[in-house]
């Protein structure tokens, strides 16, 4: 069967990745080869460690986008995620979705995190 996982690919920060996500995400399931696959709020993600330096980086254009069951939710992984990163949008109201925020994690992998409208 044919199967489509989408694959991140680091440069020697794989297990900072697993480590920063498991807090956020205490159920996180995670190998430890390389390329590590892990499943993360029901999503399976393949996450690599390149051997080779590339002249290009993890982007805002691709973001893990979680939808929570409420506003508690939403600001607790904001708050977990966010730290050493960045945020992209505040946390608040929005015309898409009544709780919503965007950071960049530690590593450089975006989240989007929303209350479904």
């Amino acid at each position: 069967m044919m199967q489509a996982v989408p694959q991140l690919m680091f440069e020697g920060r794989v297990a900072e990745a697993i480590a920063v996500w498991r807090r956020a995400f205490p159920d996180l399931e995670a190998t430890d080869a390389n390329p590590a696959e892990v499943v993360v709020a029901g999503q399976r993600l393949r996450l690599f460690d390149s051997p080779v330096p590339h002249a290009f980086a993890l982007t805002p254009s691709f973001s893990l986008v979680v939808t929570c069951e409420n506003e508690a939710e939403v600001r607790r992984l904001a708050d977990l995620l966010g730290e050493g990163g960045e945020v992209r949008m505040p946390l608040g109201a929005y015309d898409f979705s009544p709780c919503f925020a965007w950071v960049e994690d530690a590593v450089g992998v975006n989240w989007q995190l929303m209350v479904a409208p």
